[in-house]
């Protein structure tokens, strides 16, 4: 996923349907300089983790 994409859906109300490695995420955070976003598995808020932007996928 490209970094302004992940900024968009992060900044966004709307829950867009994003996964890494299968398991729908919420992207809570985008850091632009290091292409990390901070994201959860849905429903685990406490499970919050690092990972590369190009790990993540939208899917419409």
């Amino acid at each position: 996923m490209n970094n302004q994409r992940a900024k968009e859906i992060a900044a966004s109300p709307v829950m867009a349907n994003v996964t890494c490695n299968g398991i729908p995420v919420y992207i809570q955070h985008v850091d632009e300089e290091t292409e990390m976003a901070r994201i959860y598995p849905l429903g685990e808020p406490e499970n919050e983790q690092n990972v590369p932007l190009d790990s993540l996928k939208e899917h419409h």
